[in-house]
């Protein structure tokens, strides 16, 4: 339910070929579970299944919801201005706290028809067609759940990600309502809304580790094992005899990093710039989603100031007094 990857070439891209990749995930998914759900709303009409509209009303969130992921796609390509000098990527995690609310309201809508169903029985028909769409949304919601993540996971996309964790919770849910209609064959009708009252405790439950995901990136958090890899591809550079302090933290589906590294404290200011340049390099191909990186070269024991070499050295000149010649 939360996948993940380790695979360092799922990050070697741009930022806009990044963007385009989630831009069309989000269409393409958009398009499948419309779909999906068109064909759930005409036979929860015909069914009156209670499970069948929670997992359409479910299905209806994520159509609300990716509209607005979108336009989060296309605002973070904009160009870095002179107020908002790391770019507008964080707006993708914005959105993922829209789609966390959208998400909360349909499981509380869903919680509601089913106690009401509880309370007021009311009786299926058409349970064959019910069965049916039960197990088509099963299966698109399932697909659409694949693509996502696969994608998601390839840009360093949360909120992609956490889509496709809720498609496939929808897969999930489809499921179950698959259980339900059996439940009414077998003359235990009360199963239905209560198939409804589990559908809505699951969305929950995949709400809250979704919307505990955004709330880290947008704290500046990184998931655990991230520094230690920034830390160990520094190392690995010959000339850096030590690594001090690393900070990493996502811009969107873009991570940004700093980290210090010790050099020899009779390394030339040229030598230096040379060191720091082959450490960024290193780090740009050992770290997934990693965009930029700042690179502080400190000089052995007994001398007094670090040097730093920024992501672009050559626009950020260096005071000639922070390294001996």
């Amino acid at each position: 339910m939360t996948p993940h990857s380790h695979d360092h070439t799922d990050s070697i891209q741009t930022a806009e070929e990044s963007s385009s990749i989630g831009i069309r995930a989000a269409w393409i998914s958009l398009a499948g579970m419309g779909a999906t759900a068109l064909l759930q709303i005409v036979i929860v009409a015909l069914s009156g299944s209670i499970a069948l509209l929670a997992d359409t009303v479910h299905n209806l969130g994520h159509l609300a919801t990716t509209i607005p992921l979108i336009i989060a796609f296309r605002i973070g390509r904009r160009q870095p201005t002179r107020r908002y000098s790391y770019g507008y990527r964080r707006a993708e995690d914005l959105v993922g706290l829209l789609i966390g609310l959208v998400i909360a309201l349909s499981a509380a809508l869903i919680i509601w028809e089913s106690v009401r169903a509880l309370l007021q029985p009311r009786e299926l028909t058409n349970l064959g067609w019910v069965m049916a769409a039960a197990l088509i949304g099963a299966a698109g919601n399932e697909a659409v759940a694949i693509y996502r993540i696969r994608a998601g996971r390839r840009i360093g996309s949360a909120a992609l990600v956490a889509e496709g964790q809720h498609a496939r919770t929808d897969a999930l849910t489809s499921l179950a309502v698959a259980i339900g209609v059996i439940g009414v064959w077998l003359g235990v009708p009360q199963l239905d809304p209560l198939i409804g009252l589990v559908i809505g405790a699951v969305i929950i439950a995949v709400l809250i580790a979704s919307v505990r995901t955004v709330i880290r990136r947008l704290m500046d958090g990184v998931d655990d094992g991230t520094l230690e890899r920034v830390e160990a591809a520094a190392a690995e550079v010959p000339g850096v005899t030590g690594v001090g302090e690393a900070r990493a933290r996502w811009s969107g589906h873009r991570m940004h990093a700093e980290v210090d590294i010790t050099a020899d404290s009779g390394l030339t200011l040229p030598r230096a710039h040379e060191l720091s340049a082959r450490v960024r390099e290193h780090l740009m191909r050992m770290v997934p989603h990693l965009e930029r990186v700042g690179v502080y070269v400190v000089p052995g024991a007994g001398e007094p100031a670090p040097i730093r070499e920024a992501t672009q050295p050559a626009q950020t000149p260096v005071a000639p007094h922070a390294w001996p010649h």
